[in-house]
């Protein structure tokens, strides 16, 4: 299996439950700005939910930085949208919901389990230039964590932003990054 870190996002396009319409959303609406493509199992489920809530209660410091949220699961646009109406946690939601209900986003990016229909859990954050900078997936029992999402993007736009310059772990934005040289070899 080859990795999809730098590699550029593959053509799609889908239909999206967003601000109460229903909105078309293509690769081309990722171009340009900072994205995160946020996969999900399933709408009406018990982890969703609460990974869901997580983000959109982080939504407005993803949109200080510039990035766009879009969350994708195998579901249609309708059944975002009743979810929507259904769920206080959902109507917290202000990114696009995107219907992929023939899998092709979700095949894209490598989250598709064929036997079931669903995506794994996936996140993906995408630069500007349309080139995924950080993949994580997880197994459909494992929450994740929005706030640790938001680091990983910070550290992904530093990076971008000084050319020679890397975050070490745990790194926030304030705290001393790296120049990699032969000097720090064995040396940390």
């Amino acid at each position: 299996m080859s990795s999809l870190i730098n590699s550029k996002i593959k053509p799609f396009k889908a239909t999206a439950y967003h601000n109460g319409e229903f909105q078309p959303v293509s690769d081309e609406d990722l171009l340009g700005k900072w994205s995160v493509v946020f996969f999900y199992p399933a709408d009406f489920t018990f982890v969703c939910p609460t990974e869901l809530g997580d983000v959109a209660d982080n939504y407005a410091k993803l949109q200080e930085m510039g990035v766009e949220v879009y969350s994708v699961s195998t579901d249609t646009h309708f059944t975002h949208k009743a979810w929507h109406d259904a769920s206080d946690t959902i109507k917290k939601i202000r990114f696009p919901m995107v219907g992929d209900p023939t899998g092709t986003i979700s095949r894209n990016f490598e989250v598709m389990i064929e036997e079931e229909g669903l995506a794994l859990r996936g996140t993906f954050v995408i630069n500007p230039e349309g080139e995924i900078k950080v993949a994580e997936i997880h197994d459909l029992g494992i929450g994740r964590d929005a706030k640790e999402l938001v680091r990983k993007i910070q550290a992904a736009q530093y990076v971008a932003s000084h050319p020679g310059e890397v975050c070490p772990a745990k790194w926030t934005p304030g705290e001393e990054t790296l120049a990699p040289s032969l000097d720090l070899v064995g040396k940390i």
